[in-house]
């Protein structure tokens, strides 16, 4: 027999069973460290929530409590804390060398004129 905590998530109640309450409550928590300084860090964390609950109320039609495995499965959809919140400049640079990086084949698309359909000059064209 487990024990159950009730939590309001998103303005509504779950019962949770309590080792999924402390995972849930860790991985909230480091959402809302990362958020200290944002501005609308409220309002962010609401959102977050409010997603948290919709999803335990997809997975969970037919039973009452939370489990872990419920709580796995929101941080697998909703992503770990450490993938939400990368280093935004290592990301901006990884996706800066690999579009200057020449080894990469690049796909060039090629226009064409067509010299019977023409409008101006030869160099518009339309219906």
């Amino acid at each position: 027999m487990n024990k159950t905590v009730s939590a309001n998530i998103g303005g509504m109640v779950f019962h949770i069973e309590e080792h999924a309450y402390e995972k849930l409550n860790k991985y909230l928590g480091n959402i809302r460290s990362h958020f200290t300084k944002s501005d609308g860090q409220d309002e962010i964390i609401q959102d977050i929530e409010s997603r948290i609950a919709e999803i335990f109320q997809d997975r969970n039609k037919s039973k009452e409590v939370i489990l872990e495995a419920d709580i796995d499965h929101v941080i697998s959809v909703m992503g770990k804390p450490e993938q939400l919140f990368g280093d935004d400049e290592n990301a901006q640079a990884k996706s800066a060398s690999s579009f200057l990086d020449d080894s990469t084949p690049k796909a060039y698309k090629r226009l064409y004129r067509d010299p019977e359909d023409r409008v101006i000059a030869g160099v518009c064209s339309g219906p």
